[in-house]
């Protein structure tokens, strides 16, 4: 019976965390990121600036929070992904989930991929986040037969390089103002690492 009360509170303290931050995205791009402050903050959400650090310690983990349940899932993903295909199939459909769960409003995050283009120090917070993430993603990939004979280093590279095409084809589908094809994107992004077959056959020994 005591596990209720907690589940109830967790989900209060998200809700409570999602409309922070949509009141203080909605600041940030009228006024600036780096022009506001917790201040601002706590008073367009008309709350105290102690309550609003509560929830938040650092601004640019308002504007990521969206962000926050990525590295999930993927992993979870994973799990579902069919156990007969390769870890970089397996990585490119966990990477389609991904998407689909960003993209649930195409303007917004368009607009939020913009501000965190513009604002180094958001650029900083999402790369560390990405860093974060990448452990548990590596596990989950080593739990399957093809990755768990392996060495740990290749479930390493496997996972950063497919974290690191997720973040390019969000930025070009972002710059095209979320016109582009995010799927199409992905098996070009996947497709770069793939050896042609005319010159696999050239590939030294």
């Amino acid at each position: 019976m005591s596990a209720a009360p907690v589940g109830t509170r967790e989900i209060s303290r998200h809700a409570v965390r999602a409309e922070l931050a949509r009141v203080a995205f909605n600041r940030f791009c009228l006024t600036g990121f780096n022009q506001v402050t917790f201040a601002d903050l706590s008073e367009a959400a008309g709350v105290s600036r102690s309550t609003f650090l509560r929830y938040f310690g650092t601004k640019e983990d308002v504007v990521l929070f969206v962000f926050d349940p990525v590295g999930d899932v993927i992993a979870d993903a994973l799990d579902a992904g069919g156990a007969d295909q390769d870890d970089w199939a397996r990585l490119r459909n966990a990477l389609e989930s991904a998407v689909t769960f960003l993209v649930r409003d195409v303007q917004e995050l368009v607009t939020i991929l913009g501000l965190i283009d513009e604002t180094p120090a958001l650029c900083a917070r999402l790369r560390e986040k990405q860093a974060e993430w990448r452990p548990g993603i590596v596990a989950r990939l080593q739990e399957t037969a093809s990755s768990a004979d392996g060495p740990a280093v290749i479930a390493n590279v496997r996972v950063a390089a497919a974290l690191e095409c997720l973040w390019i084809v969000l930025g070009q589908w972002s710059a095209s103002g979320g016109q582009e094809d995010l799927g199409t994107l992905l098996d070009s992004a996947f497709a770069a690492f793939s050896i042609p077959a005319s010159r696999q056959s050239d590939a030294p020994l």
